[in-house]
C-alpha cells in the first residue's frame, strides 16, 4: 500500500511537471498572454533570439533579395500575432532584425542562447533548423556564406549532424527538382491573372499567394518536416512564375 501510494505522489509530480512545462512548448497567444512586451523581453525570447538568427541567415550572402524579405515581412506577422500588442511587438521584431543582420561576430552566442532555450525540445530544435535550412535554399541555391553561417548555428545548438546533413538534403534535393513553368501560359494560370492585367495587380496576386503558402513557423509546430517542404515548393514556383511575367511584362 505505501509503495503504491509513493508510486501515485512520484507519478503525480511528473505529470504536474509535464503539464506544467507543456504549457510552453507550443508558441500561442495563450503561452505569451502575460508576457510584458519590450525590446530586452524580446531579445532574449525564444522567437526573438530566432528573429536574429533568420537576419544572419537572410544577409549571409551579401543580400536580403526580394523573395527573402517578403517572407520575412510575413514571419514577423506570425511571429507577432502570438504575443500582446502584435503592431509594437512587430516594430521591435523589425528592429531586431535590421541590427542583427549586418553584425557577424555574435552568431555563436545567439545561436548558444537559443539552443539552451530548447535544448530539451527536439521537435522545436528541428522546427528551427529547419526553416534556417529553408530560407538559405529559398532563392534556389545556397552560397558558401550561408553555408558557413548555417553550420555555426548548427554547432551552436548542438544539433545532431547527421539529421542537420537529412534536412539540408531533402532541401536541395526537392530545389533541384523544381522546373520553372514551361511557358508564360502556365505562370499567368498559376497566379490566376490574365496576360491583360497589369503588373500591379499580378504584384498583389503574387503577394496573395505568397502569404498564403508561405512556410508558417507557428503554424508548422508539431507538423512533419514535409510541411515545410512542400511550402517551400509552392513559394518558389509561384515567385519563379511571378517572374517570368515580370520579364515579359518589361
Amino acid at each position: 500500500m505505501g509503495n503504491l501510494l509513493l508510486l501515485l505522489i512520484v507519478g503525480g509530480f511528473f505529470y504536474w511537471i509535464f503539464k506544467s512545462y507543456s504549457k510552453y512548448t507550443a508558441y500561442s497567444q495563450a503561452a505569451f498572454k502575460n508576457f510584458s512586451v519590450s525590446k530586452e523581453s524580446l531579445q532574449k525570447s525564444d522567437l526573438g533570439l530566432f528573429v536574429a538568427l533568420v537576419a544572419k541567415v537572410a544577409k549571409a550572402d551579401g543580400r536580403v533579395d526580394a523573395l527573402e524579405a517578403e517572407l520575412i515581412g510575413i514571419m514577423f506577422d506570425d511571429i507577432s500575432n502570438v504575443f500582446p500588442e502584435p503592431e509594437k511587438t512587430k516594430d521591435i521584431l523589425k528592429q531586431i532584425f535590421d541590427e542583427e543582420k549586418d553584425t557577424t561576430d555574435n552568431i555563436q552566442d545567439i545561436a548558444h542562447a537559443l539552443g539552451t532555450a530548447i535544448k530539451r525540445d527536439k521537435a522545436k530544435q528541428q522546427q528551427f533548423m529547419g526553416f534556417l535550412i529553408q530560407l538559405a535554399f529559398i532563392d534556389g541555391e545556397v552560397s558558401n556564406s550561408e553555408d558557413l553561417v548555417l553550420q555555426t548555428i548548427a554547432s551552436s545548438f548542438e544539433f545532431n549532424p547527421n539529421d542537420y546533413h537529412a534536412i539540408f538534403d531533402q532541401f536541395e534535393k526537392m530545389m533541384n527538382n523544381i522546373q520553372p513553368k514551361a511557358n508564360i501560359s502556365d505562370a499567368y494560370k498559376l497566379l490566376g491573372v490574365n496576360e491583360n492585367d497589369d503588373i500591379s495587380t499580378i504584384k498583389k496576386a503574387y503577394r496573395k499567394l505568397i502569404r498564403e503558402y508561405h512556410p508558417d513557423i507557428i503554424k508548422s509546430q508539431g507538423k512533419s518536416e514535409a510541411y515545410m517542404q512542400e511550402a517551400t515548393a509552392k513559394t518558389q514556383e509561384i515567385n519563379q512564375a511571378y517572374e517570368m511575367i515580370k520579364k515579359m511584362k518589361k
